[in-house]
């Protein structure tokens, strides 16, 4: 399904004086974060002023925080930015969770998490059994958000209690 604000990552600390705030992109790296205008924060849309990248962090400004006791005050909190201002292509993790799971024609489950290795993500299915399938093209052969679908290709040992 897709989201209406998709969560991009989470405000770790402020910097400098004058309300900067620091974010732990959760996306594949910090420049996704550098397109926005505006973003999400528990449910109030703040413009955002500036946007730079110091190691694998974003440092954003945002309008009207002004101090660093404005910008502590967001600390923890989680940006989200507006679905229908990235690129229709790209599928987050948060989108696939509940999504259908196919095999050969017949349902194996549902997606129920995505966890992040270094290699690749990998996606935990949940039905009469357990599956862990590296979320490669090899696996995944086809993702439709839309219809609530993902086929994949299972080979021995994707079988989480497989003996």
């Amino acid at each position: 399904m897709r989201l209406q604000y998709v969560e991009a990552g989470e405000i770790v600390s402020t910097h400098g004086v004058r309300g900067e705030v620091k974010v732990l992109p959760w996306t594949d790296g910090p420049e996704f974060l550098r397109g926005f205008t505006q973003v999400l924060l528990n449910g109030k849309k703040y413009d955002v002023e500036g946007c730079r990248i110091q190691k694998n962090c974003n440092l954003l400004k945002l309008k009207g925080v002004d101090t660093v006791e404005a910008g502590q005050a967001l600390r923890g909190k989680t940006v989200k930015v507006d679905r229908g201002l990235v690129s229709y292509d790209i599928i987050f993790a948060a989108e696939l969770i509940g999504v259908e799971v196919f095999c050969n024609g017949e349902k194996i489950g549902k997606v129920c998490d995505v966890l992040d290795y270094p290699a690749n993500k990998v996606y935990v299915i949940h039905g009469a059994k357990e599956y862990m399938i590296p979320a490669v093209k090899e696996f995944i052969l086809n993702t439709d958000i839309e219809a609530n679908r993902m086929e994949v290709k299972l080979l021995e040992g994707m079988e989480v209690d497989a003996d």
